[in-house]
């Protein structure tokens, strides 16, 4: 049936198909755990070219590099505003809610062995050393790193001398252009798997933590999850519908990026995608080369919703009072700690890790809590950073006039809107 040859339809059929198996048989769907692991591998493995050249061909292909600057200025300025909504909500929702209350968990008698890997990474994550970490220690070193930010450096510097040196750096720009086609192209073969990779990574999910690890710490994951779905259909609906777009026509135009999220549990096999697909809507491709990659480092809505109300409901579960202004330094911390969760592997649990080190008032054990359901809230975290990161490209490019209404409104297949209609979209 055409139904079935759809790739959301298979990933959801896989994603079900998984859920059941880890459910049924725990040996089995433990044993399915490589499928995702090795599709997550392969994928991560081409996002330092592909950011790479898309950065470098949108850069490059710019004469006028003050525009590179009010693009980038622009989205650094989107992404501490809607960064600080999230914190904001998260903070709000859980002293609303009061998840943690009421388990009077005791730091020193949590389990806190498998704790010492984000320790120690989270030791290293300051202020000075995330800086400094964004250089790479060789111009190859950068591709193996397996970060985003010293790429991303590489990228918008060489993109930025391409620019300036013209038509003596059209070879060196028009071999990025072809190396983004063939990366592209592999992407297209890889993404034929991921129904696969959803299979294996949701059968160990469930086969390895259990439909009863939910129960426990089942009110701060419907919190988080609730203050998601929030800031996704109230804040970022409100952002879009001030660009002329409605949010139900373009998540499900997203539906098969959205659902690999869904699978895996990382936004980061959705990237190629994504990008392709903003393209394709009418942004401006220097917009989408530079906005995109940067956000997935910058703009961690959802990343930052979960650091707010999984360090608050620490503090509620181990009976750790915190006045307001302490709650307000702890979000203050957050802002800057949180541009660092996609700088390191388990990024959102490091930072965390390192935010409570900070505090000297959070007990670095109570993250203990959080390991058994730190997968399940991760979905939601990817899922919110992937739909706001849309949402910024298509803002910031209609902001630096990149954006083409029009087109969009009909690849999401949306009624052309009239010149009134226009006019009183604010």
């Amino acid at each position: 049936m055409r139904l079935f040859r759809s790739l959301y339809v298979q990933v959801l059929l896989a994603i079900a198909a998984g859920a059941l198996l880890g459910y049924c048989d725990k040996e089995w769907g433990v044993a399915m755990k490589p499928l995702g692991d090795a599709f997550i591998k392969f994928v991560k493995a081409l996002i330092a070219p592909l950011v790479f050249t898309t950065i470098v061909v949108g850069i490059g292909n710019v004469r006028d590099l003050r525009k590179v600057g009010r693009v980038g200025l622009k989205s650094l300025l989107y992404f501490a505003g809607a960064t600080t909504l999230a914190l904001v909500l998260g903070l709000a929702v859980v002293n609303a809610l009061q998840p943690g209350a009421g388990l009077h968990a005791n730091p020193a008698t949590l389990d806190t062995k498998d704790l010492a890997t984000y320790s120690e990474k989270a030791k290293h994550l300051t202020v000075v050393e995330f800086l400094v970490g964004i250089i790479p220690d060789t111009f190859v070193g950068a591709f193996t790193s397996g970060e985003i930010l010293p790429v991303l450096l590489l990228a918008v510097l060489t993109g930025v001398v391409i620019s300036r040196l013209g038509d003596r750096a059209k070879p060196a720009l028009d071999l990025a252009h072809s190396v983004a086609d063939i990366v592209m192209g592999i992407v297209g073969l890889l993404m034929k798997l991921s129904p696969v990779a959803a299979f294996g990574a949701m059968a160990y999910t469930v086969a390895k933590l259990g439909p009863e690890v939910l129960v426990s710490l089942g009110k701060l994951l419907v919190c988080v999850y609730l203050t998601c779905l929030g800031f996704v259909f109230i804040v970022l609906w409100a952002i879009l519908r001030a660009a002329g777009l409605r949010l139900w026509p373009l998540l499900c135009y997203l539906r098969e990026e959205l659902l690999l999220v869904l699978g895996t549990s990382s936004s980061e096999p959705a990237l190629p995608g994504l990008l392709s697909k903003l393209e394709r809507l009418g942004c401006a491709k220097p917009v989408v080369g530079l906005v995109v990659p940067a956000g997935y480092s910058f703009n961690l809505d959802g990343t930052c919703i979960y650091l707010t109300m999984a360090a608050i409901f620490i503090a509620q579960a181990t009976d750790t009072p915190l006045t307001l202004v302490q709650q307000l330094s702890i979000l203050g911390m957050l802002l800057l700690t949180s541009k660092g969760a996609a700088a390191v592997t388990g990024g959102g649990f490091i930072t965390l890790a390192a935010t409570l080190s900070m505090t000297h008032t959070l007990p670095v054990a109570g993250l203990a809590l959080l390991l058994g359901v730190d997968r399940f809230m991760s979905e939601a975290r990817a899922l919110t950073n992937l739909v706001g990161n849309a949402v910024a490209t298509i803002v910031i490019a209609k902001w630096e006039g990149g954006f083409d209404v029009a087109k969009a409104r009909a690849e999401l297949g949306e009624p052309a809107v009239t010149a009134p209609a226009t006019s009183s979209v604010g």
